[in-house]
């Protein structure tokens, strides 16, 4: 099992990345620490791999999920809706491959919002 702890300004959470080649190569880059962007309850920030769509790629994702996002190299947490929801579901700008999943409440991330940076390191 894969387990990393993401921390933004007070909010700590663990997450559990998944068996994917994606997930996998992803993690081994950890720790990352970086600054990072919001699209509405998403956090998002670019990651030194770059990669395609794979199996794990769907086009709904869940509160919570973790994905990489090929067209701008980037991992996208999802704890909310997105500007491209019509529910309290989030909707990535396009596919992502699936990566993670936080374990826990994603949606104590909306405390976080103000922060400067994101921290993801292996626990």
């Amino acid at each position: 099992m894969r387990l990393a702890r993401l921390a933004v300004g007070e909010v700590e959470l663990d997450v559990e990345f998944f068996d994917s080649p994606c997930a996998g190569e992803i993690y081994d880059l950890l720790p990352i620490e970086t600054p990072f962007s919001t699209w509405g309850d998403e956090f998002y920030f670019h990651v030194h791999y770059k990669g395609d769509l794979d199996d794990t790629a769907p086009t709904r994702v869940r509160v919570g999920d973790i994905g990489y996002w090929p067209p701008g190299g980037a991992l996208a947490v999802f704890f909310g809706p997105t500007p491209a929801s019509t529910s309290g579901d989030p909707v990535p700008a396009s596919e992502v491959n699936l990566v993670g999943r936080i374990k826990g409440d994603a949606t104590l991330l909306r405390k976080a919002a103000d922060a400067r940076g994101i921290k993801i390191e292996r626990i």
